[in-house]
């Protein structure tokens, strides 16, 4: 059965199921990190998240980028180790 061109179904209907899609707008990769929009905007900016990548005019974050990013996301109650290296500890 083929598909409209004006088909509006979310992308991940159109994955297979339990395939995630390599590619997500602002508000999927915000989701996808557990944070909202605006605090992703800001991780963005400050270099806690990636920024995106361009695809003609559309802005797209890559998954395993934001995996990376995540996985570099300090983790509650630990230490960092620079901080004995600089007296912080």
């Amino acid at each position: 059965m083929p598909i409209a061109a004006n088909d509006n179904a979310p992308r991940s209907a159109k994955l297979p199921f339990g395939v995630a899609p390599r590619g997500m707008n602002r508000t999927e990769g915000a989701a996808y990190m557990g944070v909202s929009p605006a605090l992703f905007d800001e991780m963005v900016r400050d270099g806690r998240a990636p920024k995106p990548k361009l695809v003609n005019s559309r802005t797209i974050w890559d998954r395993i980028a934001l995996d990376e990013a995540f996985d570099a996301l300090p983790t509650k109650g630990s230490v960092n180790p620079w901080d004995s290296v600089y007296g912080q500890v």
